[in-house]
């Protein structure tokens, strides 16, 4: 069964598509790795035809192997200033080996599951560990952790098994973030924890 490539990120009037040209960068390099034919022009272009109105959007790209891009916008609702998710531990396992997960595409059964193992009212996110039992992922965000105040946060390398986010990047670029392996037992842990997207930015979050 074949897939697609997908993106989302966030469009704020006055702003245009936050992190934009990372999403861009981060397809157009999977699009090479994958063989997916890729034209950013055209993406771009059918971008820019969602990109209206005066409130903020959440938009999603999806890029066929043929180089067919979809674009779909709507209206995006940040969180609350003092939202705080309640994460869990999915039983379903990562296979650190699989080099797919370090493409953002529909293939999504693992994280599916992992995301039906608890209700909405249980947990808003649910993170993922690999086949030694270290974490890699939530379903939709990348992990961060911090053990001392005023110490960068943590966050999984990518060999554990997990998707680059566009977050993550940004945040290991500028030195706010560091690579470290972590365990379930280190996140309970932590001083600070956090869920994070390049559409959500970063989320406090408990374990329960």
């Amino acid at each position: 069964m074949d897939f697609a490539l997908i993106e989302t990120l966030r469009r704020e009037p006055g702003e245009g598509f936050i992190r934009g040209d990372l999403h861009l960068d981060r397809m157009e390099a999977s699009a090479a790795a994958l063989g997916f034919a890729f034209d950013r022009a055209r993406v771009l272009f059918e971008m820019e035809k969602v990109a209206t109105g005066e409130t903020p959007l959440r938009v999603r790209l999806e890029l066929a192997r043929n180089g067919d891009v979809t674009v779909a916008a709507a209206p995006f609702d940040p969180q609350p200033p003092d939202t705080t998710w309640w994460v869990a531990i999915a039983s379903a396992r990562l296979d650190s080996r699989d080099a797919l997960l370090r493409h953002k595409t529909t293939r999504r059964d693992t994280y599916a599951a992992a995301r039906a193992e608890f209700s909405g009212a249980e947990a808003d996110e649910v993170i993922l560990l690999n086949e030694d039992g270290a974490a890699c992922e939530g379903t939709i965000t990348n992990i961060f952790a911090r053990f001392e105040p005023n110490r960068p946060l943590l966050t999984p390398p990518v060999s554990c098994g997990l998707l680059p986010g566009v977050l993550r990047r940004t945040l290991l670029e500028r030195g706010a973030a560091r690579e470290a392996t972590l365990t379930p037992g280190d996140l309970a842990g932590v001083s600070e924890l956090f869920c994070g997207n390049s559409l959500r930015g970063l989320i406090p979050a408990a374990l329960i």
